[in-house]
């Protein structure tokens, strides 16, 4: 067990408090509970942009050749007479799953509730390291800048899709989107790497030393387990794509040859040998397999916490949670092989890959069955953050099914690069990873702004979007199995795919009504924050720390001595006490024992 002193004076802290100016309080600030929602509010701003291209492009597919005022207002000589150029649908759909994938989902979950809720829930002043936290920030925020540059750039943003496989990413010659496009897709990568190492190890060292007194590792809530557990695959499997982008600038920029072997350009052969695109393959999936991972995780710490506060009862199963986070986390790293079944690979190790892959889906599986027997007999609370929850939940299992069929290699080989893959990921990644940030939102909105939202609205925010988001992806899967290819800007050329343009404007129609929507959260997000109802501090009447601090900020989070722990974090209707929820801080009575499954 680490405990940690309580080393911080609180009269130096309230001194620092009064002498913070504008600057120091809300742009350059260390204090972990601002840079939450520094990381929030830039991620929200990325995921508008990224929600934009996704509409832009899907009603390039229901409508193709059809000129549109929406397309000659935002894509200008991109869309002469408001019909799409085929070079800038690429680069819509590159720029899109890259922003939707590191900038929205594992900086709107990791980076906005690791920053907010470490602290809190284990009892600590502050970040290891406040100074870093702040680097991390401003790298990231940095790195969201200069993505958005490259959509300005001349000859068009990077358009190799957002895995970027060479040779259309390695030859600056090979399309409009592979010149400075692709260059400032690979700097703006790089510097947000830079940005989660940093922001992985100021997690993962906080979590180990700064405790407070009592509080052991299985005490600490689940929220805490899947963000120590993420940040670890992060530092483990990012610099593995940070070597890929920079050979990959090499083969660009400085005539090496990692990823290229044999090109012809109009007859020409260009002097490259000896490379290997299936090399950049395997670096990029050995991060992005393991990036899904990052992505999901802190949404199931999030919904593990919501359902056993909002059912008042106890996690079923704690410690089979925290193995099966462990579980994922270990297998996560050895299963990117099953993106890459139809590139050539050895079929005995796709075999390999195959086994793996169906492996993950036990520790996946023990989590789905925990969750549903937490809330199987509960006094559920049915407020935004919960349905949120309950569809997670549904999304993660009805994505994962699909997720079976991918990791065959035999199966996968008929469906790869259709439109089912793009139902699969997005289900289980995609709505499963932003249902769980809204589920976060709605709970800890409290604690981050001091005032509720309006639930009205988060009802309606949440049954709208459950429609539209399995409107939107159910048909995906039948449209895909019937072999519609992804990355296609038109499908009229082929009178095979006919039969299934009316799918796809019902699809479109659906992902309108649900971007839409999202201007009811937007609007009920940022006018909370001004005129919401101020919260009561512990508005949930849930156990864990964080709802032990005061509802106006302080930087140092307890005014006074930080409370010690002396239970598990999920002691709810615990029979012999009055309330059905016990904090962590309140001391244990005498003949109580301490229940952890």
């Amino acid at each position: 067990m680490s405990a940690h002193a309580d080393t911080h004076d609180h009269e130096a802290h309230e001194e620092h408090h009064h002498k913070e100016t504008f600057i120091t309080k809300y742009i350059f600030s260390i204090d972990h509970k601002m840079i939450a929602k520094q990381y929030l509010i830039t991620g929200t701003i990325m995921g508008v942009i990224g929600v934009i291209m996704s509409l832009m492009f899907r009603m390039q597919i229901a409508w193709p050749e059809e000129p549109n005022v929406i397309f000659e207002a935002l894509l200008g000589k991109w869309a002469p007479g408001g019909v799409m150029d085929a070079d800038i649908y690429l680069a819509l759909v590159t720029i899109h799953g890259t922003i939707m994938v590191f900038f929205v989902l594992t900086a709107g979950l990791s980076g906005t509730f690791s920053n907010l809720l470490i602290p809190l829930q284990i009892g600590a002043r502050d970040m290891a390291s406040g100074f870093l936290n702040m680097v991390s920030y401003w790298l990231f925020f940095l790195s969201s800048v200069i993505m958005l540059i490259s959509l300005f750039v001349e000859a068009g943003p990077a358009a190799a899709g957002w895995t970027i496989y060479p040779p259309l990413s390695a030859l600056p010659m090979a399309s409009g989107g592979s010149g400075m496009g692709m260059t400032l897709w690979l700097v703006a990568m790089a510097i947000f790497i830079a940005s989660s190492l940093l922001g992985s190890l100021n997690y993962i060292v906080t979590v180990i030393n700064l405790r407070t007194k009592g509080m052991s590792m299985t005490r600490l809530p689940l929220t805490i387990w899947a963000f120590f557990i993420t940040a670890v695959i992060g530092v483990v499997s990012f610099p593995v794509l940070l070597s890929a982008a920079l050979l990959l600038i090499m083969d660009r920029s400085f005539g090496t040859s990692f990823f290229l072997s044999d090109i012809f350009i109009q007859g020409e052969v260009l002097h490259y040998q000896g490379g290997s695109p299936v090399l950049f393959e395997h670096l990029f999936w050995f991060l992005g397999h393991p990036e899904v991972y990052i992505v999901i995780l802190p949404a199931m710490g999030l919904v593990s916490e919501i359902m056993a506060t909002n059912s008042r009862k106890p996690i079923f199963g704690y410690r089979a949670m925290i193995a099966s986070i462990l579980a994922i986390a270990f297998l996560s790293t050895i299963v990117w092989g099953h993106h890459m079944f139809v590139s050539g690979m050895n079929p005995f190790l796709g075999s390999v890959f195959t086994f793996t892959t169906l492996l993950i889906a036990i520790p996946s599986a023990v989590k789905a069955f925990n969750w549903i027997t937490t809330i199987w007999k509960g006094n559920i609370q049915m407020n935004p953050a919960m349905l949120f929850s309950i569809g997670f939940v549904s999304t993660f299992i009805t994505g994962g099914l699909t997720g079976i069929i991918l990791g065959d290699s035999a199966l996968d080989i008929n469906v790869h690069d259709t439109y089912f893959v793009i139902a699969h990921f997005h289900l289980v990644m995609g709505i499963s990873a932003l249902y769980g940030m809204f589920a976060g939102i709605y709970h800890w909105y409290p604690k981050m702004f001091g005032r509720m939202l309006n639930k009205n609205l988060g009802y309606i925010h949440f049954w709208i979007t459950a429609i539209c988001a399995y409107g939107v992806f159910f048909p995906m899967h039948f449209i895909g199995m019937a072999g519609l290819p992804r990355r296609y800007y038109t499908n009229s050329n082929f009178p095979l795919f006919d039969d299934l343009a009316n799918t796809n404007v019902i699809i479109t129609i659906f992902a309108l009504i649900g971007g839409a929507v999202q201007l009811i959260y937007l609007y009920n997000f940022f006018s909370s924050m001004f005129f919401g109802k101020r919260a009561v501090q512990n508005p949930w009447r849930a156990t864990t720390l964080e709802w032990t601090t005061p509802v106006k900020h302080v930087h140092g989070n307890w005014e006074g001595e930080i409370p010690h722990v002396y239970r598990w974090s999920y002691d709810y209707s615990k029979p012999g006490h009055d309330e059905d929820f016990i904090p962590q801080n309140v001391p244990l009575k005498e003949g109580e024992e301490e229940l952890q499954h």
